[in-house]
């Protein structure tokens, strides 16, 4: 197991002007893990993230929000909504809604991002949806997700969508574990839309341990 880490104070935090770098020392201070762990896909990895320890930390959500909106505006993208697999995605969603609606605060005519959830199964009760919040035909919309490994659930999320008649035309994770290979798979389930991280597990990693040699 990797050392235990000091706490983050809100102070420290919120000096940092620039969300993606804030969020990224959160990440590595916070998600990251140092060890011997089992994947979800089964395989082993000398290091784990859990990227919900972030995105359901105040701070982190708030700097999760502005970062992806960040990374939509580099990328010239005005999606409708913001949605994703359950439960992963579930923080992530929120975050980039109501950053949105912030934005929009600060800036009249700014427009809402608003969120949606895709269950993993369809409910066998009441309406039946598989799709919870925002679903509207033809609608603009991007796929988020926390941690990108085979981007099965990406692919999940994208299907989905489809099928409800929405329109992808993005997707965003936070942390991609580039050495699982699933990039491909998932520009193909794009469909030549983008598909987009903050960081890689490499930039992560290289946060964790310079934090680690600060002491």
């Amino acid at each position: 197991m990797s050392p235990e880490l000091p706490p983050v104070t809100l102070t420290q935090m919120t000096t940092d002007s620039n969300a993606r770098t804030a969020l990224l020392d959160l990440l590595a201070r916070t998600s990251f893990r140092l060890g011997n762990f089992t994947l979800s896909s089964g395989a082993r990895s000398d290091y784990y993230i859990d990227c919900r320890t972030t995105t359901l930390h105040a701070e982190g959500g708030r700097l999760t929000g502005l970062a992806i909106l960040d990374l939509l505006h580099e990328h010239n993208l005005q999606p409708a909504a913001a949605g994703g697999l359950t439960m992963g995605a579930d923080p992530v969603v929120s975050a980039v809604a109501i950053a949105s609606a912030c934005r929009a605060q600060q800036q009249p005519g700014a427009p809402l991002i608003h969120g949606f959830l895709v269950r993993k199964a369809e409910k066998t009760h009441g309406t039946g949806r598989r799709i919870e919040g925002f679903c509207e035909e033809g609608a603009p919309v991007l796929i988020v997700d926390d941690v990108c490994t085979t981007g099965a659930s990406t692919i999940t999320a994208i299907e989905a969508a489809r099928e409800s008649g929405m329109r992808v035309i993005a997707a965003v994770c936070l942390v991609e574990r580039e050495e699982a290979g699933g990039r491909a798979a998932l520009e193909a389930a794009c469909q030549g839309a983008p598909f987009l991280r903050l960081y890689t597990a490499g930039d992560v990693r290289a946060a964790h341990v310079r934090q680690l040699q600060q002491g």
